[in-house]
């Protein structure tokens, strides 16, 4: 079954769960995305092995599941380069129509803007080893002769 077909029978809720953000937020990228498309092959050429839709439905997998690209291309029958420019592409192309972008610094520093801070323990925790002592170790590997002379 196809992305086209499987993404149709999805409720409004799921697309927060699979995907990460809300339908309408989907089908306002899904059509700057098919905007960008059809601007760069709008002369025609040969069909994509990943469509616009499944160049969405890779990005949004890579950016809100932390699925590897490796994972993700061999899900999709082609090459982990593949999925990286498609990645790249989507973010550009998003970035580019301007309506997914984010203020720019100039705004950021503006008075009226509230920062959010995030404090995060990313401390490092002790682990419980094993000491090393003489008889704890696992041996290496004996040689044949000193087998034969023990038994």
């Amino acid at each position: 079954m196809d992305n086209k077909s499987r993404i149709d029978k999805l409720r409004e809720g799921d697309y927060l769960e699979f995907f990460g953000v809300r339908k309408p937020t989907f089908e306002k990228m899904l059509s700057v995305l098919e905007n960008a498309f059809a601007g760069l092959h709008g002369q025609g050429g040969r069909t994509p092995r990943l469509g616009v839709l499944d160049k969405l439905v890779v990005t949004l997998g890579y950016c809100h599941d932390y699925r590897t690209m490796q994972d993700i291309a061999f899900d999709y029958g082609v090459s982990k380069s593949r999925i990286s420019d498609a990645v790249k592409w989507v973010g550009q192309a998003l970035l580019r129509d301007g309506t997914f972008a984010l203020p720019s610094k100039r705004e950021m520093l503006k008075a009226d803007t509230q920062a959010v801070i995030a404090v995060v323990d990313a401390t490092e925790c002790e682990t419980q080893r094993p000491q090393k002592k003489s008889g704890n170790r696992i041996p290496g590997r004996r040689s044949a002769t000193s087998s034969k002379t023990r038994s």
